[in-house]
């Protein structure tokens, strides 16, 4: 294993990290928001989280290219104003990957407000508790399953991406390559054990990751019915 390993390696788990983190101040809000609304919009809402997990990845990648191109108004005003170019850069990838991986952060935290009902906020408030306070001190502490089931999900499925990945970022050594991409160039150049030891890297560490979900929640389980 040389130093590009380690880098891309490196890479890949830096992108799910950060992608994970935002995910998680994002999907709290909007799930919280999806399991409490009535609006005759929340249809729209769920609509547009979930695009994600019916469009083809290289769909949402080739329109995401276009509107981050400076040669497009959108991408040109960001170059102009904040001086940020998405396309072909790791910022890129990162908002690619929220985008792409948003349903796999937003739908486990709605399901687990949804579960817990109403009679549990509801003593929160009767309590003199703002909406603030309860969700924080009461709501947050009842659903870590879904919070850990979100952020591992989205992790492991972001450690995985693809066609988004190489529409935005391309193949840059030490700035987009990222292991998906390495194993698919390492099995066009028919460099079989390279692509080995970085696919049998992703398969142990997801797999690892997964065991470590399902332990702890299961003991969660367990712990509330004690």
């Amino acid at each position: 294993m040389d130093a590009t390993f380690f880098q891309t390696m490196k890479l890949t788990f830096e992108l799910a990290g950060i992608t994970t983190l935002i995910l998680l101040c994002i999907g709290i809000p909007l799930g919280y928001y999806l399991s409490q609304t009535k609006s005759k919009f929340k249809p729209v809402v769920e609509t547009i989280v979930s695009m994600p997990l019916v469009l083809p990845p290289s769909v949402l990648g080739f329109y995401l290219l276009l509107a981050f191109s400076p040669k497009n108004s959108f991408g040109a005003w960001l170059d102009e104003t904040f001086g940020l170019r998405l396309v072909f850069s790791f910022e890129g990838l990162i908002v690619a990957s929220i985008i792409f991986s948003l349903p796999f952060m937003v739908h486990p935290i709605q399901s687990g407000f949804s579960a817990l009902g109403k009679s549990l906020q509801e003593a929160s408030f009767i309590l003199g508790k703002s909406k603030f306070q309860t969700l924080w001190h009461v709501l947050l502490p009842n659903i870590k399953p879904s919070l850990l089931t979100g952020a591992v999900i989205t992790f492991a499925h972001t450690v995985g991406e693809f066609g988004v990945v190489l529409m935005i970022g391309g193949n840059i050594k030490d700035e987009t390559r990222v292991a998906s991409i390495a194993i698919y160039d390492e099995v066009e150049a028919l460099n079989y054990d390279l692509a080995n030891q970085y696919a049998f890297t992703l398969f142990i560490i997801s797999f690892a990751i997964l065991l470590f979900v399902y332990a702890v929640n299961k003991s969660m389980v367990k712990s509330e019915f004690r």
